[in-house]
């Protein structure tokens, strides 16, 4: 299990990219947790597999077809391994 923050920054619909972000969590089953926004940035925390992490930055820097990223800013928050 990891725990990631990541800033999406751009030109941004706040809901627009909300809900892409939370479809895309949900459908790697990771839990995400929102921050704050602005249509130039966009703060999100995501918990889960780290493999499934990196899938849900790399869809969220496409994002959805009204917003348009130019920057992610991610931080490790916390990784665990299992063996």
């Amino acid at each position: 299990m990891a725990e990631v923050a990541f800033v999406f920054s751009g030109d941004l619909a706040q809901a627009s990219f909300r809900g892409f972000a939370l479809h895309r969590a949900q459908r790697l089953d990771l839990r995400i947790d929102f921050g704050a926004a602005s249509d130039r940035f966009f703060d999100v925390t995501v918990v889960g597999d780290e493999a499934l992490i990196d899938m849900f930055e790399m869809a969220c820097s496409l994002g959805p077809y009204d917003c348009i990223i130019h920057d992610v800013t991610r931080r490790d928050i916390a990784s665990a391994s299992t063996n």
